[in-house]
Order: C-alpha cells, then sequence, then structure tokens
C-alpha cells in the first residue's frame, strides 16, 4: 500500500464505531473462518493503471494494493513493518538499510520475488524515462547494492526522514517480465494486465464497468479467505446506494446523507455495520495560480475570508467533518493549531482585500479589474455530492460579494487527465489522501509544478521549498514539528488553496463479512483476512 499521498480521500484515520459493532464482534468471536463468497465494492470512480509508480489517483492504487506487495507497509497501529521483508536494519548514522526478503514469495506465475525485482523497479523510478511523480523520494538513494537474492542495501546521500516509509509497492516489479520491455509496454499491456504478487490477481476488468480481482492461490501468507474482491463502478452515488440497499453491493462509501438514511432504517441497520472515522485526508480548493487573478496572494485570501467553511460542512457534509485550515488533521502532533486564526470567515475582509487589489463594482454588482468581470469555472468530480454541494455553497457565497462562478461536473478521469494533468483549468475542488508523515514535497515543491508532478496548481515560494526541504533530511521529531508549523503558518499567509473540509470517512458494510478489525490504518487492510460463514455465502463466480 503507497504509504503517502493521493488524489481523492481513502487513507483512514483514527476510528469511532457504534457499540453495535463491538457487541457483535464479541458474539461472533467463536466462528471458524469459511472460504469462498465475493465481496462487492460501489466505486464512483474506475482505476486508471496498476502500476503504481506511474498511478496518480486513489482508486489505482487501491486496486493495485492487492495486487502488489511492498517491501515494507504501515502496521495497523501506523508503525512501519516488514511487508516482503523479513526484518530490516538501520545504521546508526540513519544513511544506510540493509532489507533481508522473505524467501519463497512468488510472482502469480510462479517465479520468486528477489532482491533483483526490488533493483528492477527502483531503476524504473529513478530513470528520467518513466514519468513518475514519485520519484524524488528515490532519487535520494546514493547507492542500490544486492548482497545476495534475499537481501539488498541502500545508502542515502544524507539521513532521510522518509528513507524506511517510501519503500513501500512503488519499486516492486517482475524483472523477468518487464526487463527490455518499453515504457508503453508498461503502460497500456502491464499496466492493464499487471502481474503481482499479492494476496490477490486480476481476472479481469471492464473500463468504466467492473474490476474483477480472484485469490492469488500462490500468495505467500496462503489464499485469502474470500475468492473475489470485485469493484462495481458507479459513478452516481445515488444508484450506488440503491445497489446497496437491493444487495447488489456490499460496500460503500456513504454520503452524510446516505448515513442518515442508513441510521433511520431499521432493516438496513440490521444488514449493515457502519464504521465513521476521521480521515487523513482534506479537501479544497485549488487555484490555477497562472491565472491572472490567482496569481495574486491578496486575491486568494480574500477568497479564503469569502467563505463560510462552518456552512459548507454543515449544508454539504450534514456535519460529516469538520474545517480544514491546512493540510493536517488537528489530532496529528504537527498540526499548528494557530493556523485556524488566520482568516476567518469575514466577507467585509474580503471585499477590502479584493479593493485593494484594483477591483470595483459594476452595475450588475460583479466586481471587475480592467474592464474583465471577476469571474470562474470552478471543477467538481462527477459522483462527489459533498463535493457539489460545497461548490454550490461556494458560488452563492462568493456572488454576494460580487464573484461569479460557474460550476462544472465532469467524469473522473477526464477532469484528471485532460483537465488537471495538462493544467487546463481554472480552479477544481479535489482532496488530497495524506498519512501519518507530515511530508508535503509532492504537492507544493515547486520542482514539482510540471507533469507529472503533482503541483499542478503552479505554486511557487522559496521560503517553503527550502522548509520541504529540510523537513526531509530533519529526523529529530521536535525540530520537524517545528518545520511543519512554519510550512502550515506560511500556506495559511499564501492560501494556494482554499482549505475547505476535513471529512468524516462513513462505511457501509454487509453484517455477513468476519475478520474486520478496525484500527488507526482504517477498516481495509486485512481484507485478505475478511471471510463469510458458508451457510451465508452469496456468490459463485466463475
Amino acid at each position: 500500500m503507497r504509504i503517502k499521498i493521493f488524489l481523492i480521500i481513502i487513507f483512514a484515520g483514527f476510528f469511532l464505531l457504534f457499540s453495535s459493532f463491538a457487541s457483535e464482534k464479541t458474539e461472533l468471536s467463536e466462528e471458524k473462518p469459511d472460504y469462498g463468497d465475493a465481496l462487492i465494492i460501489g466505486s464512483i470512480a474506475d482505476a486508471s493503471i496498476f502500476v503504481p509508480m506511474i498511478a496518480t489517483d486513489v482508486m489505482s492504487h487501491e486496486v493495485a494494493g492487492h495486487i502488489f506487495l511492498g517491501v515494507v507497509k504501515y502496521a495497523p497501529d501506523l508503525k512501519i513493518v516488514g511487508e516482503l521483508a523479513e526484518r530490516f536494519e538501520i545504521s546508526p548514522d540513519q544513511k544506510t538499510i540493509i532489507f533481508h526478503l522473505k524467501k519463497g514469495v512468488k510472482w502469480e506465475d510462479d517465479v520468486e520475488v528477489t532482491a533483483e525485482d526490488v533493483y528492477f523497479g527502483f531503476k524504473l523510478i529513478t530513470s528520467s524515462e518513466v514519468p513518475s511523480p514519485y520519484a524524488s523520494e528515490f532519487l535520494e538513494v546514493k547507492e542500490f547494492k544486492i548482497i545476495d537474492p534475499y537481501t539488498f542495501k541502500v545508502t542515502y546521500k544524507r539521513p532521510f526522514a522518509l528513507a524506511l516509509s517510501s519503500w513501500g509497492n512503488m519499486v516492486v516489479l517482475p524483472k523477468h517480465i518487464l526487463e527490455g520491455k518499453s515504457l508503453d509496454y508498461l503502460r497500456n499491456v502491464f499496466g492493464r494486465n499487471p502481474v503481482g504478487n499479492g494476496p490477490f490477481k486480476l481476472q479481469r476488468w471492464k473500463t468504466q464497468q467492473e474490476i474483477v480481482l480472484k485469490y492469488n492461490p500462490l500468495y505467500y501468507k496462503g489464499r485469502s479467505y474470500l475468492n473475489y474482491l470485485i469493484y462495481r463502478i458507479i459513478p452516481d452515488p445515488s444508484t450506488l446506494f440503491m445497489e446497496l440497499k437491493s444487495g447488489g453491493i456490499d460496500w460503500i462509501s456513504l454520503t452524510p446523507l446516505q448515513y442518515l438514511k442508513l441510521q433511520r432504517e431499521d432493516r438496513l441497520k440490521s444488514e449493515f455495520n457502519l464504521y465513521k472515522y476521521s480521515s487523513f485526508s482534506f479537501s479544497y480548493i485549488g487555484y490555477n495560480l497562472k491565472h491572472p487573478f490567482f496569481k495574486s496572494k491578496k486575491v486568494r485570501k480574500a477568497l479564503c475570508y469569502a467563505i463560510n467553511k462552518e456552512e459548507i460542512i454543515k449544508g454539504a457534509l450534514l456535519g460529516q467533518g469538520i474545517p480544514a485550515y491546512g493540510p493536517y488533521k488537528p489530532d496529528t502532533w504537527f498540526y499548528n493549531k494557530s493556523i485556524e486564526k488566520t482568516c476567518p470567515y469575514n466577507p467585509q475582509k474580503a471585499l477590502e482585500l479584493l479593493y485593494e487589489e484594483g477591483f470595483k463594482k459594476g452595475k450588475d454588482g460583479i466586481l471587475k479589474k480592467d474592464g474583465r468581470p471577476f469571474e470562474f469555472t470552478l471543477l467538481v468530480n462527477q459522483g462527489n455530492l459533498a463535493r457539489l454541494l460545497a461548490a454550490q455553497i461556494i458560488q452563492r457565497q462568493l456572488l454576494k460579494i460580487g464573484i461569479k462562478v460557474n460550476i462544472r461536473v465532469m467524469e473522473w478521469t477526464t477532469l484528471i487527465h485532460q483537465f488537471i494533468d495538462k493544467r487546463r483549468f481554472e480552479a477544481v475542488i479535489l482532496g488530497w489522501a495524506t498519512g501519518p508523515d507530515p511530508d508535503l514535497y509532492d504537492i507544493f515543491h515547486s520542482s514539482r509544478i510540471n507533469p507529472p508532478g503533482l503541483n499542478f496548481i503552479s505554486y511557487c515560494n522559496p521560503e517553503l521549498d527550502r522548509l520541504l526541504e529540510e523537513g526531509r533530511y530533519t529526523l529529530d521529531k521536535e525540530k520537524r514539528k517545528k518545520i511543519y508549523y512554519k510550512v502550515q503558518e506560511i500556506l495559511a499567509e499564501d492560501q494556494p488553496y482554499t482549505f475547505l473540509y476535513i471529512p468524516m470517512s462513513l462505511e457501509a458494510i454487509h453484517k455477513r463479512f468476519r475478520g474486520i478489525k478496525p484500527a488507526p490504518m482504517g477498516i481495509g487492510y486485512n481484507i485478505e483476512e475478511w471471510w463469510v460463514p458458508k451457510k451465508l455465502q452469496k456468490y459463485l463466480i466463475p
């Protein structure tokens, strides 16, 4: 599983559960696992490619996380532990890590996974020919040395805070299949028909319809209890919910309205377990900073003053979220609470800043500068009702001070690949999934502006660049904390994004599934251990 940041919101945070689940867990503790059945997961977005080092969307990484193993991973309690690595040793100077791989781990085609596969992936991601937005972490490696088929050593140029966590599933690829192949083959052949080493393997992928994963009989821990994981791609949340109610889907992420509806329907409450936890994520408005209006920090701050986040949370999330003042959750050790006072809701202050910037109101009530009305298009992805409602609330709030916002809803992959990746937008509502480490280099450092970099808004602040670099090479926790406190203060002052909210993750999963163990990591980290009693199994899928 990728140990960093991706578009949209999947990576989980600390959890809160309903007491009904805790009591049921106790009652079912004596059951023994059975093999069989399928877990049908509803998703509003399709994947794009199953090569983690190239993929930039969460759906691709989520599915690839079932297919590929990393050298290390986050444990349920968010500690970093070995996955392919049986153990690892870090040198006293923090520059060298020796990884000892488990023996007998196989690719789907029965070829053993070795250090050669890790080295092959490492060379690939650090190649200038591969458009990976995650290469920067691996370019810090001074030397990669294979000691034997199951042991390799990486030496860094200097102590690097992300050295251990970066060795997730980003770089382990089958050398015996991909060596000598072109980038086009990696993208269009292997990327659609991967050969993995994880608990599941791809059986079929019908674009914009379904992704079917079948258990991998060669998985080194033994086959998963479930026969299949099936993702049904349904862009409309209302249709997703209807499928959940009718039994066509077992697990969906609920919208706030659906969450309330499910709580009120006795039949649904009797059939589904509900999970609610704060997510490691935030939603925001990203501005194209090359736009003549948005390049001004004063304009961006005015927009922040003009947007009432509490109203958005109440109206768009039905209270299922908290205001975001920066990129971090308030309960993390690196959160700077002082940024909450930077630009509170104050539409009068917003107007004052815009007047200072040279805007004047026309007879139609719309602000203009040099004869050009303050009007822009705000992009929102199809299927995310909360973002659409947030956009509509923002549209109304900004019109009150004389800014006209046009909302355009787009299919997810089109939005990302045709508009965001190509920098063809004015403003967009998106979200980032973050993690237990505060590093933000890939989304805010100026070196990540050009594609495939994730700094698609073209934000550049030399002082922030320096701090983001310093944070990566500082190992002392208290010193890192001071660095990221300052990072948050700069972001709050510059407002390259208007940070909107941190949503609650609201999950509904059918009660026939056993083995779900909520943890700080979330609820999907051990899906190969989920199972269904024989008497409750539904699906026999060829």
